[in-house]
């Protein structure tokens, strides 16, 4: 069993940056890629960006490229996301995902994942 525990989230100013930190446990935690979606109330998952473990790749959804960045640290088990010029529309609970090296379809699709985070919410005032 692998267990995500995100932290990091609060209120910021629009313009303002956040640090998100997920840190990831289990005896067999060995993931392909690691990922962060957010959803806001009454809207799906929404794909923010995904790293691949081993090799580090990153991928990133258009709304966010160039104010997100997706780190991670793999000695700690931590998965990262640094965010900035923050904006009220990024208002949202925040979720990191882990996928498997099994699991199929595009790493932007929450079915990719096999577990999640309960998540941290991150509120952004104007």
């Amino acid at each position: 069993q692998v267990q995500l525990v995100e932290s990091g989230g609060g209120l910021v100013r629009a313009g303002g940056s956040l640090r998100l930190s997920c840190a990831a446990s289990g005896r067999t935690f060995s993931p392909y890629i690691m990922g962060w979606f957010r959803q806001a109330p009454g809207k799906e998952r929404e794909f923010l960006a995904a790293v691949n473990w081993s090799g580090g790749m990153t991928y990133y959804a258009d709304s966010v490229k160039g104010r997100f960045t997706i780190s991670r640290d793999n000695a700690k088990n931590t998965v990262y996301l640094q965010m900035n010029n923050l904006k009220p529309e990024d208002m949202a609970p925040y979720y990191c995902a882990a996928a498997g090296r099994t699991s199929i379809g595009p790493y932007s699709s929450p079915r990719r994942y096999d577990y999640w985070g309960q998540g941290t919410q991150v509120t952004v005032s104007s």
